[in-house]
C-alpha cells in the first residue's frame, strides 16, 4: 500500500494553499490527481464563458485556447459547486487492509458512492459538454480501465473549473477581448438542426445539418416541396406576384422603392450564396478536411441570418 501512497506528495500551493503534486510511478503514469477544489464564494456571479477550441500549439482543450471558444453565459457559483462535489466524490483513495491481512496492490477506491457519483456525474457531464465541448475526445481516458473508471471525468472536471475560474483573467491577459458569437444564440432553427453533430466534433456535418433544418422550416412557411434551397428562396423573395402555387416571401411592405426591390434581390442572392457556396460543396465534395471550428461557425452565423429572414417574414398569397 505504501507503493501507491507514494506516488503524491504534499507541497505548498499558491496563496498558501496546500496542493498535492503528482509523481508518477509505475505503469499508471496518468493517476488521476487527488486534488479537492476550493469551493466558491456564495456570491452568484455570471461570466462570459469560452468554451475550448484549439489555436497553434497550444494543447487542445485548455484555457489557453481562449481565442476560439464559444461564447456562453453560465452560471459560475453553480457551475464550480457542482464540479467540486463530483471531485468530492471521485477522490480517490487506498482502501485499508482487512485486520491482520497486508495487501499489496496499487487499488484506489472513490470516497463517494457509486450511485451518488453517478447521480452528480449525470449534471457534471452537462456542464463539461458546455465549457469544454470535445472533453470526450481529448481528455485522456485510458486510465478508466487501470486506474479508476472516473479518471477521465476528473480531469475534464478539473480542466472546466480552472476555465470558470481563470477565463476573464485570461482574456484580458492575453489583450484579445473582441466580441464573440455564440452558436447557441443564433436562430434556433440552426442550432437546433447543428447541436448534436457539433458537440461531437463533426463542424462540417452540422452546417450541412443547420442549411437542411432552414431549408425545411422555408418549405413549411410557404408550404411548398417540389422545390428547396436556392430554388425555394429565389421564388419565395421573388419581386414577382405571388401566384397559387407560389406564395411569396416579404421582408417590408411593398411601397415601390429601391429600398423594397433591393432587399428582396439580396435575400435571394444571399440565399443561393449559403446554399451554392457553402451547403454544396460541404454535402457533395468528398474527402474534404473537416472544417475548423471558428470557421463553421461563420457558416452558421450565415445559415442564421438566411433562417430569422425566412422567420419573420410575412406570407403572401394570391
Amino acid at each position: 500500500m505504501g507503493m501507491v501512497r507514494s506516488l503524491w506528495a504534499v507541497r505548498a500551493g499558491s496563496q498558501g494553499r496546500p496542493a498535492l503534486e503528482q509523481r508518477p510511478v509505475g505503469p499508471h503514469k496518468q493517476l488521476a490527481t487527488l486534488w479537492k477544489a476550493r469551493r466558491p464564494g456564495p456570491a452568484l456571479r455570471q461570466l462570459t464563458l469560452l468554451s475550448a477550441a484549439p489555436t497553434g500549439s497550444a494543447p487542445r482543450g485548455t484555457v489557453s485556447a481562449v481565442r476560439h471558444h464559444r461564447l456562453m453565459s453560465i452560471d459560475i457559483a453553480w457551475a464550480r459547486s457542482e464540479l467540486a462535489r463530483f471531485l468530492e466524490l471521485t477522490e480517490l483513495y487506498a482502501e485499508p487492509d482487512p485486520p491482520g491481512v497486508i495487501m499489496i496492490n496499487s487499488h484506489l477506491a472513490n470516497r463517494g458512492s457509486q450511485a451518488d457519483i453517478v447521480a452528480s456525474a449525470h449534471v457534471v457531464e452537462q456542464i463539461l459538454d458546455r465549457v469544454l465541448p470535445r472533453w470526450r475526445t481529448e481528455v485522456p481516458d485510458e486510465d478508466n480501465k487501470h486506474v479508476n473508471r472516473w479518471c477521465q471525468h476528473r480531469e475534464a472536471a478539473q480542466r472546466a473549473d480552472a476555465a470558470l475560474q481563470r477565463n476573464a483573467e485570461v482574456r484580458a491577459r492575453l489583450g484579445d477581448d473582441a466580441p464573440q458569437v455564440s452558436a447557441a444564440t443564433m436562430h434556433p432553427w440552426v442550432w437546433e438542426g447543428a447541436r448534436a453533430l457539433w458537440r461531437s466534433g463533426h463542424y462540417r456535418e452540422a452546417v450541412t445539418a443547420a442549411a437542411r433544418k432552414v431549408n425545411a422550416e422555408g418549405q413549411n412557411k410557404v408550404g411548398r416541396r417540389d422545390v428547396s434551397e436556392t430554388k425555394l428562396f429565389q421564388s419565395a423573395f421573388s419581386l414577382n406576384a405571388p401566384k397559387s402555387d407560389e406564395p411569396r416571401l416579404r421582408l417590408m411592405y411593398d411601397d415601390g422603392s429601391d429600398t423594397f426591390r433591393s432587399v428582396h434581390r439580396g435575400a435571394m442572392a444571399f440565399a443561393e450564396g449559403c446554399y451554392a457556396g457553402i451547403r454544396n460543396p460541404n454535402s457533395h465534395e468528398d474527402d474534404l478536411p473537416e472544417l475548423p471550428e471558428h470557421e463553421a461557425l461563420e457558416q452558421l452565423a450565415a445559415f442564421s441570418v438566411l433562417a430569422r429572414w425566412v422567420d419573420t417574414a410575412s406570407v403572401l398569397t394570391v
